[in-house]
């Protein structure tokens, strides 16, 4: 499938003496591996194994243990069909070769291994021929640490002698829980099971619309380990449910008497803080749509004074908390959403008891661009229309089998549609230019239909403030009111007004997308909704890197950096796509880092939002592309603001209307020399090893245009206005 976490990819692979010309999938396995455990659960991995085969997986159970944990379904197979079996523990071999999370290289010396397609040392010798030509470009420690995952892996892979009879009374569960909607047991179930081909053209939506809220069916349960709270530790300050990519971790404060029926695992606390005095306070994590990235214990800066290493959230084992966590889980959603009329929602604390209405993605664990897209969900999202840019926003947005994007249980959510590279702002101008057209034609309908509705009612609804939530609450109270006395008007002006009323709520336009698209291939289509004065929003999830389709050089990629086509790094600056909006002058322009500055991005989107006219928003989203511990993601981000590569501030031209200087720069001065960021990343480090003297070279001009970069912004702040 297309998740670009925990994925399920089949392949088929085939051997023979002779050249193998023709184009078949293979319906009879001699050899079959899985290489994710969780897959045993939802997969019939053993279906096509040939008797007599052989089977490899992937176990956190070891040789003498695995036998018991197996699904009844996987035994039976074993069995019948007189399969060998093998196992490894290929996340442990990882860890201790320093590969992290990255098992291909042991899973592939398994194989070689085992299967008897070549000779074993000849394949051994083979494997580290291949890695030193894929990896040497990166460095030296990352070729010794393949190498060391190929040796290691001997010592690690273990035959399983098969029982006679199957003891397992472990069943593969439904593919979507028995709750689902129809048309997700039906339709969505099969898809996931990996029975999708099997579905006939009937089946689909006429319209070519799916269902929205999908993916919390999905239940995947890729992690090995989940965060854990600890209650006695956490400080309540919420930046672990801000930063999580999947809207896995969520926080709700509620009334004490909601707990009589809570489940014995279930954690509360007192609430701390006078604005909800007297309240429960929970921090829950959904352990099955979690990925484990571990951004959230990462950036969590609660310690517990008896013990430095406990957070108040910690990484543990998944399979043991799976099904208390479930029950928790299921139990905390059902608990009341905050007020959203009684939250300060600009702050980190309080923006964070939003529901998200964009949950449990297939992004990558760990994924910098997500916890953008999940706060503009939780901040705008019962009112908000999005178009979204093809890349890897669509492909996590809205690609089968499931969607996040989800709605409240006022049935209000986002609206979602994805457009091509090229034309996605012209795309969204077109939503902001249609929602404008139908408020304008709601409005004249409302002033005609005047005398009917009373003079007073009229003038409320057509002149209300809808700047907070508690003014777009009154708002959507009046026009509940005014379809209730369009109902008892029989004219064909009321019937129209009906079908328009929604549009007297305000609506909130955004335009998403990656930097391939907004500096590159859209960027023509961007400047132009730029230059239109119109009321959109728009987000570029900069990656610097076309990360979508695998890496490829844009505009956005700095200088010195290696991607595809910029094979000796890139060697000229990188695109200021800020300052060039900045020119307008009447664009609202800021660039954010969540990890290196959380109040100032939620401070960001509430500007940008709030401004009527064009809004820009640029935010850097740390990317597996680049080379990095994802893990640690909001680290690099920070190390990025402090080193002067990346640059924070807020430009907003409402501010020079009051005689401020609109430009407001809210970094700080360069405090680390480039480098101790550089060396962070692959992506940097790379070209060393390949070309060491052009590295020392590109590397002296990318420090030269973080000053330089830096003196323009700073020039700014001393400026009447942010032009200049």
């Amino acid at each position: 499938d297309s998740k670009k976490s925990g994925s399920t990819t089949t392949s088929h692979l085939r051997f023979g003496p002779k050249p193998i010309h023709s184009s078949y999938l293979i319906t009879e396995a001699s050899f079959i591996a899985c290489h994710q455990w969780f897959f045993l659960e939802k997969y019939d991995v053993l279906q096509t194994a040939m008797k007599g085969g052989t089977f490899l997986l992937n176990s956190i159970f070891g040789p003498d243990e695995v036998w018991d944990q197996l699904p009844r379904h996987i035994q039976k197979e074993l069995i019948e069909k007189k399969l060998k079996f093998y196992v490894i523990d290929a996340y442990k071999v990882a860890r201790q070769t320093g590969m992290g999370g990255r098992i291909n290289t042991i899973m592939q010396t398994c194989f070689f291994a085992i299967s008897g397609v070549l000779p074993r040392e000849e394949a051994i010798t083979a494997i580290k021929r291949s890695i030193e030509k894929t990896y040497g470009k990166k460095g030296e420690e990352v070729v010794r640490q393949n190498f060391k995952a190929v040796d290691d892996t001997l010592a690690n892979l273990f035959e399983v002698t098969v029982p006679a009879n199957v003891t397992s009374s472990i069943e593969m569960p439904p593919a979507v829980s028995p709750k689902a909607p129809e048309y997700v047991q039906n339709v969505i179930a099969k898809i996931i099971a990996g029975y999708g081909d099997n579905l006939p053209v009937s089946a689909m939506p006429l319209d070519g619309t799916f269902p929205t809220g999908t993916a919390q069916w999905e239940k995947r349960n890729i992690a090995l380990e989940v965060p854990v709270w600890e209650m006695e530790v956490c400080i309540q300050c919420n930046k672990c449910v801000l930063v999580c990519p999947h809207a896995a971790i969520r926080a709700k404060v509620y009334e004490p008497a909601l707990l009589a029926n809570s489940p014995a695992t279930f954690k509360a606390m007192e609430y701390r803080g006078n604005e909800y005095k007297g309240m429960k306070y929970t921090i829950q994590v959904a352990v099955e749509d979690c990925t484990g990235c571990g951004l959230c214990v990462d950036v969590c800066p609660a310690k517990s004074k008896k013990e430095t290493k406990v957070k108040a959230i910690n990484m543990k084992p998944q399979p043991p908390l799976r099904e208390a966590e479930s029950l928790n889980y299921d139990f905390f959603l059902q608990l009341p959403e905050v007020d959203r009329r009684t939250l300060k929602i600009d702050t980190v604390k309080g923006s964070q008891f939003l529901e998200p209405l964009f949950e449990y993605s297939g992004a990558c664990s760990g994924c910098g661009e997500t916890p953008y897209v999940k706060l503009v969900s939780q901040m705008f999202g019962d009112r908000a229309i999005i178009a979204n840019a093809t890349g890897c926003s669509s492909i996590y947005g809205g690609n089968l089998p499931t969607t996040p994007w989800t709605t409240n249980r006022d049935g209000r959510g986002p609206a979602w549609s994805n457009s091509l590279f090229e034309d996605n702002a012209e795309f969204g101008l077109g939503m902001r230019l249609t929602v404008d057209k139908h408020t304008e034609m709601a409005r004249e309908l409302v002033q005609q239909l005047a005398p009917s509705l009373g003079v007073e009612f009229t003038r409320d609804i057509l002149e209300a403030n809808q700047s907070d939530e508690a003014d777009i609450y009154e708002q959507r109270e009046r026009v509940k009111r005014l379809k209730t006395k369009l109902a008892g008007i029989h004219t064909p002006e009321a019937t129209h007004l009906l079908s328009l009323a929604d549009n007297l709520t305000k609506r909130s336009v955004w335009i998403i997308g990656g930097d391939g698209w907004a500096y590159d291939i859209g960027y023509g289509g961007l400047d132009h909704v730029l230059a239109s004065g119109k009321n959109v929003n728009i987000l570029v999830l900069d990656t610097e890197v076309y990360s979508n389709t695998g890496g490829q050089t844009s505009k956005s990629t700095p200088r010195s950096a290696v991607a595809k086509f910029s094979a000796a790094g890139k060697p000229t600056e990188k695109k200021d796509l800020a300052l060039l909006a900045m020119t307008y002058g009447n664009v609202y322009v800021a660039k954010v880092a969540m990890g290196s500055n959380d109040m100032q991005t939620i401070r960001a989107f509430m500007e940008a939002e709030a401004y009527d006219g064009p809004s820009l928003i640029i935010a850097y989203s740390h990317c597996i592309a680049h080379g990095i511990n994802m893990t640690t993601g909001m680290q690099n981000q920070k190390i990025a603001v402090d080193t002067g590569y990346w640059q924070l501030f807020r430009y907003n031209p409402m501010l020079e209307k009051k005689g401020e200087n609109p430009f407001k720069l809210d970094s700080k001065e360069p405090k680390l020399p480039l480098r101790e960021f550089t060396q962070l990343e692959t992506r940097f480090k790379m070209l060393e090893k390949s070309h060491p003297e052009r590295a020392k070279e590109l590397a002296k001009l990318a420090q030269e245009d973080v000053s330089t970069r830096w003196k323009i912004y700073e020039q700014l702040t001393k400026k009447s206005n942010g032009k200049g």
